[in-house]
């Protein structure tokens, strides 16, 4: 399984274990007891790490939503997990009516709490949960450039080669000042100096890195201010919004999987899921 849910582990070192939702409906939508639905339990806690990190990520996303100017705010989320992070935020929120919003999610059980807690907070009209493979480029057709990437849980679960390689794929995913919120945890070695370094490298700017006492949780939000050009590509041949790409990347190299035509490869695998929920992530 290359995408199996937001799936950063507790940052308290300690596995999760035992089903929150396991055989149980959510708003009439059945979920199954699979280990990363099982895994999610630490988010009914309101005092686990797992919800400050998610408190932490909401503000990152209201932020975008509150200074974002007037027209459709685009967002995408990367391994979505329940998608607490973008529904609960959208659902309250005064710019809800201009969000298009799509989380991609591999687990079948995640993926029906999430269209359930989009349904129940009425907002299944502007949030679009697909249940697919958040590691290709493909999934993500049609939405890109994004105003926002959520970046959740993922850094913790995929090689430190992966997580470089995303950071310098983002420019293709973003609109110009688009934003990524992401997170990783800061267990020795910290790795979250390195990712912050190469956000930068990519063409971002730092608005935010959130590293709260006690926890070895962090939670960083990018904004891309790169060149001219980037953050209009498409994905398999379309472009978005008639702005193309210009094949303008790190250094002055084409950003891996987007060609000077502007387009992005469907086919390009962004990462691979290495972890599996056992350890700090």
């Amino acid at each position: 399984m290359s995408d199996p849910g937001n799936c950063e582990a507790p940052v308290d070192g300690a596995a999760v274990d035992g089903a929150a939702v396991d055989g149980a409906a959510v708003d009439g939508a059945a979920v199954d007891g699979t280990h990363w639905v099982r895994w999610h339990r630490a988010y009914e806690d309101p005092d686990s790490a797992l919800s400050m990190r998610l408190r932490l990520v909401q503000d990152g996303v209201r932020e975008v939503l509150d200074h974002h100017p007037p027209g459709p705010i685009r967002v995408v989320s990367i391994c979505a997990g329940q998608g607490r992070d973008v529904i609960d935020v959208v659902a309250d929120h005064p710019r809800r009516a201009d969000v298009r919003a799509r989380l991609v999610e591999l687990d079948p059980g995640l993926v029906a709490f999430a269209r359930a807690r989009a349904s129940a907070a009425e907002v299944g009209d502007v949030v679009e949960v697909v249940e697919g493979d958040a590691s290709l480029v493909g999934s993500y057709a049609g939405v890109l450039p994004a105003d926002l990437v959520v970046i959740c849980g993922v850094f913790g679960n995929i090689s430190d080669d992966d997580i470089r390689a995303v950071a310098r794929r983002m420019p293709a995913f973003c609109a110009a000042g688009g934003t990524v919120v992401w997170t990783r945890h800061r267990r020795p070695p910290d790795l979250t100096p390195s990712v912050r370094g190469w956000f930068a490298e990519a063409g971002f700017v730092e608005r935010s890195f959130v590293a709260p006492s006690p926890y070895i949780l962090g939670v960083g939000c990018h904004q891309w201010v790169g060149g001219a050009g980037v953050g209009g590509a498409g994905v398999g041949g379309a472009r978005v919004d008639g702005a193309g790409f210009g094949g303008a990347g790190v250094g002055g190299a084409r950003v891996g999987g987007a060609d000077a035509a502007g387009t992005l490869d469907p086919d390009l695998r962004l990462f691979h899921f290495i972890g599996d929920g056992s350890l700090p992530a």
